[in-house]
């Protein structure tokens, strides 16, 4: 069988090619975005892949899996996207006069991702020598830590403990030692048992859980008139509110409180919400009211992450062209 795709490919069958690369096509997108942590960015990575997978056909032995191929050159296109300073504007352009935050973090270019993408990519990534079951590294604190490797420690880590490559296989695809591999794996295991919280997902509700419609249909109630002491009654001690890549983060009641009644303030409308999924968490879309016309227009997007009966963090994202990612409209009818 693929001898006999690879044959035909060879001859110029884009279909025959089509047919064996497009099953590998959304899980290389999870990959892409993984490394990135952009959505945009990793549907333009694995349009690349695949036509330098087509180019270069006759570079493919055949001694590894086609799969395994595919991952050598995205892994490969990725770094060096990651070096290209000029696939992301080096300056952010910060909010006008927000509340003092809790801290100021370093900018970090992250957006969300839909779950109607993730549609048959768990069976596809598991593999005996994953660390972090799909959930979890899918997960938004996830790919937020991976976000503060160095480009070949991020890539090691995704190709053993996110995808279950070997440690001879993840070396082949980054071109270096087997040795090389596990020290990078060591460092980045080091970073990311510091930054990602303990538990993670497995303390939040599961999805679609009676638990968490409930609370996710609360907080949205709040949201919608304004209720800023009910949002806050939601949330854990310890909750932050971020919103990359601006640097400014807020934890705790009052400091989110203050911000959110900072921003209410100057935008004069509540939000209209549309609930929606990403990163394998709740989300909304966030849509203004135009003051000048009879509908709402799109604002931005929520992700909430959970933790118990509680939330623990608030995520916005002000990218509006995310929304087409999302199936949401642009507008809303009032």
């Amino acid at each position: 069988m693929t001898q006999d795709w690879l044959s035909r490919a060879r001859g110029g069958d884009e279909s025959a090619f089509g047919e064996v690369v497009n099953p590998c096509r959304r899980e290389l997108q999870l990959h892409c975005y993984r490394m990135l942590g952009s959505v945009q960015d990793a549907e333009d990575l694995v349009q690349e892949t695949l036509l330098a997978a087509w180019r270069g056909l006759d570079r493919f032995e055949g001694r590894a899996s086609l799969r395994a191929w595919l991952y050598r050159i995205a892994t490969n296109r990725c770094l060096n996207a990651l070096r290209d300073r000029k696939r992301r504007p080096e300056e952010v352009y910060s909010m006008v006069e927000p509340p003092e935050p809790t801290r100021m973090a370093e900018p970090t270019w992250l957006e969300p991702y839909p779950d109607a993408l993730l549609k048959g990519v768990a069976d596809a990534t598991s593999g005996p020598e994953t660390r972090y079951e799909i959930r979890e590294s899918v997960g938004l604190a996830f790919v937020a830590a991976l976000q503060h490797l160095p480009p070949r420690q991020r890539a090691a880590l995704v190709l053993r403990d996110a995808l279950g490559f070997d440690t001879p296989e993840a070396a082949g695809m980054l071109d270096t030692s087997e040795g090389s591999v596990k020290g990078a794996l060591q460092r980045a295991r080091a970073t990311l048992d510091e930054r990602l919280p303990p538990g993670g997902l497995e303390r939040a509700p599961l999805p679609d859980s009676t638990r968490e419609r409930e609370l996710v249909g609360h907080f949205a109630a709040a949201v919608e008139r304004g209720d800023t002491e009910g949002i806050v009654s939601l949330l854990t001690d310890d909750a932050w509110l971020t919103m990359p890549p601006e640097p400014y983060e807020y934890q705790g009641g009052e400091a989110i409180a203050r911000f959110l009644e900072d921003r209410a303030a100057r935008r004069g409308a509540n939000y209209r919400l549309v609930p929606t999924r990403a990163n394998g968490q709740p989300a909304f879309g966030c849509y203004l009211p135009d003051p000048h016309a009879p509908m709402a227009r799109a604002y931005g997007t929520m992700v909430l992450t959970l933790t118990q009966d509680r939330i623990s963090a608030i995520t916005w994202f002000g990218e509006r062209s995310l929304f087409s990612y999302f199936g949401l409209p642009r507008t809303l009818a009032r």
